[in-house]
């Protein structure tokens, strides 16, 4: 298959990270339910699709992403202070899905969504985290191709509509922040290594 553009390719893989001493498990992405993406559309980290769209079907890889090939480091002015009146609903404070660790879904004055992770909770403020996740990490990929082939008109033409209707923001966390978290989120299992602004499948 010469053509890189438009193919469907789904992976079954282990993801780890690296830690201070050995490598951390992430996540795993199964035959059954594999990371599935239509490459050219920046669904997932440039370089993990650099590394997987020439392979073939039952192709084994295993491969590392520098930080700067990932998520880059972590920016300490992505860390901000929301006040407590953005996570109340009806005048009282959010407490079932607003907690230490939960991870919430956001939006900006510009109408983009992101997740957020609550570092802090005081009398007045909620410190949230915008950095990705898997910031400051090198990203291990240990896994095969599950299938590739040419995507069909129907597939891309609902990515472009999906695009084109809602942006993709599942995990873009730019910009300052204003407004809440609506229903919130308290699970843990949002995109991880996809790219900023697209899929909310698995960790790309």
């Amino acid at each position: 298959m010469d053509n890189n553009q438009n193919k469907y390719i789904a992976v079954a893989y282990k993801l780890y990270a690296a830690g201070e001493k050995s490598l951390e498990f992430v996540e795993e992405a199964t035959d059954d339910k594999p990371f599935e993406f239509i490459s050219g559309f920046g669904f997932t980290l440039d370089e993990f699709e650099k590394q997987v769209k020439d392979l073939q079907k039952g192709d084994k890889f295993n491969f590392t992403l520098t930080k700067e090939q990932a998520y880059g480091d972590v920016e300490p002015e992505r860390i901000i202070d929301l006040e407590r009146e953005v996570f109340c609903i009806n005048g009282h404070f959010d407490h079932e899905h607003v907690s230490v660790g939960a991870i919430l879904p956001l939006q900006n004055e510009d109408g983009h969504r992101f997740f957020g992770k609550v570092l802090e909770i005081n009398e007045e403020k909620v410190k949230i985290d915008l950095n990705h996740p898997l910031a400051g990490k090198e990203l291990n990929f240990n896994g095969h191709i599950v299938d590739t082939r040419e995507a069909t008109n129907e597939e891309i033409q609902h990515i472009i509509n999906h695009l084109n209707s809602e942006g993709c923001g599942c995990d873009e966390c730019g910009g300052g922040c204003n407004d809440g978290c609506g229903d919130g989120c308290n699970d843990g299992n949002h995109d991880h290594h996809h790219h900023d602004g697209c899929g909310c499948p698995h960790c790309h």
